[in-house]
């Protein structure tokens, strides 16, 4: 058996995204060596930092909370598409030709894995490939950039996905990862009443049974 982890490390200076100084995460000492027996850190984190998992109530009002994802879902068979030769956005052709299944759950490999700066035209599942997905009725999509859309006025990719159940993960690292069938485990912290998790991202292959 092999392991990929396929998560963003979290530290003060890591990419999130557009830059944006508040979504950066901040480490403070609460108490350390010098001044009692045990070394303890607080940690202030947007749930949406690095590698994570997005509940429907991040886009959809009604939409249910962290706590309620079950866990199956996030442990489970999942295919790699290579679709790193696309320079802008992933539409309903660029899905036609992959190898996709009904209940599937998707990694989508792009350019992004390439570097770990934050590109403001990073690659994205548009609105059309979205529809796609779900006309497919696949499971679950992850992506390698910090948000699974750009640009998009009132997000349609989330809301597309979102209302027809599909999870959403966000963040991942795939330029060590080759297309083809793992079993993915992304388990979200078990925060109540969220809109969001980080979570630790491993690929196992072969895939478990």
């Amino acid at each position: 058996m092999r392991i990929w982890d396929i998560s963003m490390s979290i530290h003060p200076g890591m990419s999130v995204y557009k830059n944006r100084d508040e979504n950066r995460p901040v480490f403070a000492i609460a108490r350390d060596h010098t001044g009692g027996s045990a070394y303890e850190t607080r940690v202030t984190l947007n749930l949406h930092t690095g590698t994570h998992v997005d509940a429907p109530l991040h886009i959809l009002e009604d939409g249910s909370t962290i706590e309620k994802m079950e866990l199956d879902r996030l442990i489970t068979r999942c295919r790699v598409l290579d679709l790193s030769g696309i320079e802008d956005r992933i539409t309903r052709p660029d899905l036609e030709s992959q190898p996709i299944g009904d209940n599937d759950f998707l990694i989508l490999k792009t350019r992004n894995s390439r570097t770990d700066a934050f590109d403001y035209g990073f690659v994205y599942l548009d609105e059309s490939g979205a529809r796609y997905l779900r006309d497919r009725k696949i499971r679950g999509v992850g992506i390698d950039s910090l948000g699974i859309e750009r640009d998009q006025p009132g997000h349609p990719t989330h809301r597309i996905l979102m209302g027809a159940g599909i999870i959403i993960l966000e963040g991942l690292r795939l330029a060590h990862v080759s297309a083809g069938e793992y079993t993915l485990i992304a388990l979200p912290l078990k925060l109540e009443g969220l809109e969001a998790s980080p979570v630790r991202a491993v690929l196992i292959q072969p895939p478990i049974a």
